[in-house]
């Protein structure tokens, strides 16, 4: 017999980003508390049996993304006031709008991975009034995009580098792809035949390449031109080719390689100076756009 769901009067409320920590028995394996991102929050965790108690977040929308393999673990979920019996997979998600309660047993550990999503941040990653966007609540469903996101999300966590950029623009993939797929009514997403003006582009470029050495983030960047995230992304790429996360490696790569022909630094104090976390992860981009290392540079 497997643990039951049990009603509750009182729900716990999660309003900050502790609370999470609270709720189960065993602390996270990975956090992006300390991280920096803008808009979205990731925990990752192996936990035992257990039953969490009735919930509702007023501030986020969170995606429960299941990555323990092929075997299914049971588990007995409310939410939104339906009762189910779920038999979870790996690759499995469950989504919990904001304002939605639920409550959940499940019977065998598991690990997973919980991101949770901003409310204005999620809906401003196409422009949508955060009060007028509806996602629907769902139970164990499988999900290939949310899935990867999310395992891309645990990668660089676990890498620590800096990758603000690069985890707020899986960030914003996400936000569309949950609006497109899961809300009651699906957004408008224009096509542009262009990308971003002369002006507009340089405005960027030189944003960028003034705080090469700073954790750039997505909102940021496109604040510069006064578009939301997912608009300038695809201007972005339309006009250069490149994400803004891969811009910006490639540039921190090209700000270093000056560097280090001047022959002033040592690399490692290169690496910090033009925004790498450290100087192996300046020696990998490196090495993948350059085809040498920065020592082989410094024999040739």
């Amino acid at each position: 017999m497997g643990l039951q769901v049990m009603p509750s009067e009182n729900p716990l409320v999660l309003d900050q980003e502790d609370k999470v920590l609270q709720i189960f028995p065993r602390p996270p394996i990975l956090t992006s508390f300390q991280a920096g991102w803008d808009g979205v929050v990731m925990g990752y965790m192996c936990q035992p049996p257990y039953e969490v108690p009735e919930m509702f977040s007023p501030r986020w929308h969170s995606i429960a993304i299941f990555t323990h393999g092929n075997y299914a673990i049971h588990a007995n979920r409310k939410l939104d006031g339906r009762f189910h019996r779920d038999a979870v997979v790996g690759g499995d998600i469950v989504i919990v709008p904001a304002n939605v309660s639920t409550q959940v047993s499940w019977e065998a550990e598991g690990d997973f991975i919980l991101i949770a999503l901003e409310k204005s941040t999620f809906a401003s990653a196409v422009d949508e009034n955060s009060e007028e966007v509806v996602i629907i609540p769902q139970f164990a469903t499988p999900d290939p995009l949310v899935f990867q996101i999310g395992l891309a999300l645990q990668k660089i966590l676990a890498s620590d580098q800096k990758n603000r950029l690069y985890a707020e623009t899986m960030a914003n993939t996400l936000s569309v792809h949950l609006l497109q797929y899961y809300s009651a009514r699906k957004p408008t997403l224009r096509e542009y035949a262009g990308g971003l003006s002369k002006r507009k582009l340089q405005q960027v470029v030189d944003y960028i390449n003034d705080d090469l050495d700073r954790d750039l983030g997505l909102a940021e960047l496109a604040a510069v031109v006064q578009m939301s995230p997912h608009y300038f992304c695809h201007l972005f790429k339309k006009s250069t080719g490149l994400t803004p996360h891969q811009y910006v490696i490639r540039c921190r790569v090209e700000r270093a390689k000056a560097l280090i022909l001047e022959g002033k630094l040592a690399i490692a104090d290169i690496a910090y100076k033009v925004g790498f976390a450290n100087q192996s992860h300046l020696n990998r981009h490196f090495k993948r756009l350059l085809g040498v290392t920065p020592k082989q540079l410094l024999q040739k």
